[in-house]
């Protein structure tokens, strides 16, 4: 088997990166589930009661 010419490799990198930012982007505009959005509300009152002891 013959290993692929470095045109070759750096049109399929290019192809998996240009796919990988198409998900992300989907991804990105999502709105967050419910639980995650609960778990941050948690989250940053923790961090609220730790801010005012301080």
């Amino acid at each position: 088997m013959t290993k692929p010419k470095q045109d070759e490799r750096d049109r399929v990198a290019a192809l998996i990166d240009h796919n990988l930012r198409l998900v992300y982007s989907d991804l990105a505009k999502e709105d967050l589930p419910d639980r995650f959005k609960d778990l941050l509300a948690v989250l940053k009152a923790q961090d609220t009661e730790s801010g005012s002891k301080s």
